[in-house]
């Protein structure tokens, strides 16, 4: 009897570490695949940003020619 029980130990417990194994197994791929993600969306906001900067100087660029034109039409009317 106690034979069966030390065998049903061992069993149980060399199931669990291979359960518990797989399944951290998993969790880190899963968190691999949410690091890769998140770099990823890192990378477009960085570009977001540099896209908005150039759009902001061209608009500011925009901005001092319609004032110059502005001053312009003023001077001539």
């Amino acid at each position: 009897m106690t034979g069966a029980v030390i065998t049903i130990t061992i069993i149980l417990i060399v199931v669990g570490g291979i359960t518990a194994s797989v399944v951290a197994y998993f969790r880190l791929q899963r968190h691999r695949a949410d690091a890769v993600a998140m770099a990823h969306y890192r990378k477009l906001a960085e570009e977001a940003t540099a896209q908005y900067q150039v759009v902001q100087d061209s608009l500011e660029r925009l901005d001092e020619r319609l004032q110059s034109i502005d001053g312009l039409l003023r001077s001539v009317g």
